[in-house]
């Protein structure tokens, strides 16, 4: 996963696009790489020359050029590489992108109450290996717009079915991720929030034999006493602690929370009083205080012991992974939302390229701040010239016989970013991490002129 081998990503990733003609495909490769190598920037700004700019505007004005064809390409990509890994994590999300600026803003819809807010909703499938604890890649993920017509209506939800619900995306995420994955989809846990707590979205799950866990909302009825499912923890046996690090967000300070375990067999009733109960597993999590964490999860896994139900705890811990991920997309990765194209269809081209650099930006910043990977080499992310004039820049003595850790070297690029390394400042942010990327780039052209310099004198 050396991150600098653009070209070699983008080829794996789109080179097996079908936009239709082989030159498009190309031209979508190529693209791609300069997006990559020069994440966060404009077309303009990350190309090389003015017909590379021609060339790549004409692309994404294409009307020949579907998005979707060139998310299927990634997907399909994304697949292939999970094939590699014994257990995946499906990790799901939705979230809004804004074009408050786009001059496509007639072509979008609403995405807050604010009707001046402009842009699309985005449902998201990222793939996470915890063998190699890194993101693998997108196996799905949907756009959509609200109507602007419709803007503060309030519609009569429960009369609609639920395959016009926007509540179906999570149904229709986990159909498509399995018609890509095939037998492979046998070693997918999927993990969601609390807005995936869904009745016909766990009913589908279980009948389709596809493992999840999923953060209960909703205090659901049960067939077992006590009755409800949020009073089941005052009446079970606590099987034992666990440690989880709260993330800073906000105003809320990062800490660590001891959390005790429970679990047990529920059969949760349907809403309805019709058809038979749903048998999941439910395994809480929750602090001692009264107004501590507590987290209420379902699960198709099978429980036998406080070990098993650790583990259920630890696959939902690793969710908030979707949530950065989101945030490199959006705004210090990739710069999503800064995009400025005259139509609906050139803007969601772009935005698909750019899901999938975030993938990559995403990996970048994950292996140094992992616990699991923190200590391995650096030379998962970075060349051996690119840690060398990392290390001779910012350490001033000679290089190490072996390379450093992937914490030091996240740190380095942070540093070379102009992030500064103190307690209220907390972990390195996107816009450092790749600021300091993208002057290491500049040393090392830099480095690659002057010795070729050398050897023609």
């Amino acid at each position: 996963m050396v991150l600098s081998d653009c070209y070699s990503w983008a080829n794996e990733q789109f080179g097996h696009a079908r936009l239709g003609d082989p030159r498009r495909t190309r031209r979508l490769v190529s693209l791609a790489s300069s997006l990559a190598q020069h994440a966060g920037l404009s077309i303009v700004k990350s190309s090389q020359s003015t017909a590379q700019v021609e060339g790549a505007y004409r692309l994404m004005r294409n009307p020949s050029v579907s998005p979707e064809a060139i998310a299927e390409a990634g997907f399909t990509a994304t697949a292939r590489a999970c094939e590699a890994h014994p257990l995946l994590l499906a990790l799901e999300d939705t979230t809004t992108i804004n074009f408050s600026h786009s001059t496509a803003f007639d072509d979008l819809g609403n995405t807050t109450t604010n009707p001046k807010t402009r842009g699309l909703l985005a449902h998201s499938v990222l793939m996470y290996a915890p063998d190699s604890a890194l993101p693998v890649g997108l196996i799905e993920q949907q756009r959509w717009s609200r109507a602007t017509d419709t803007y503060g209506v309030k519609h009569q939800r429960k009369e609609r079915p639920y395959e016009e619900k926007e509540s179906y995306r999570w149904q229709q995420a986990s159909e498509r991720m399995a018609e890509r994955l095939g037998e492979i989809q046998k070693r997918v846990i999927t993990v969601c929030d609390r807005e995936a707590d869904i009745w016909h979205y766990l009913h589908y799950k279980v009948s389709h034999g596809q493992r999840f866990v999923v953060r209960a909302a909703q205090n659901r009825r049960l067939e077992e006493a006590p009755g409800k499912l949020f009073e089941l923890p005052e009446v079970l046996a606590t099987a034992g602690s666990h440690t989880l690090n709260v993330m800073q967000k906000g105003g809320r300070v990062a800490r660590q929370a001891r959390m005790f375990i429970s679990y047990s067999e529920v059969s949760i009733k349907n809403p309805d009083n019709s058809g038979r109960a749903l048998p999941l597993t439910y395994v809480c999590c929750r602090e001692q205080a009264e107004d501590g964490a507590c987290w209420h999860l379902l699960t198709s896994e099978k429980v036998a012991c406080a070990a098993d139900a650790r583990r259920i705890v630890s696959h939902y811990e690793r969710r908030w992974l979707i949530e950065e991920y989101h945030k490199a997309w959006k705004s210090g990765g990739t710069c999503v939302e800064s995009l400025r194209m005259q139509t609906r269809d050139n803007l969601e081209r772009m935005v698909v390229i750019k899901a999938f650099i975030a993938v990559r930006v995403l990996g970048l910043r994950q292996g140094g701040i992992s616990e699991e990977t923190q200590n391995d080499s650096c030379e998962k992310i970075l060349t051996p010239t690119e840690w060398k004039l990392l290390w001779v820049k910012l350490e001033g003595k000679p290089l190490p016989s072996q390379a450093p850790t992937l914490k030091w070297a996240c740190l380095k690029l942070a540093k070379l970013g102009r992030w500064h390394d103190s307690k209220r400042t907390g972990r390195p942010g996107w816009v450092v991490m790749w600021d300091g990327w993208f002057r290491l780039q500049d040393m090392v052209e830099g480095y690659l002129v002057m010795k070729s310099l050398d050897q023609e004198i």
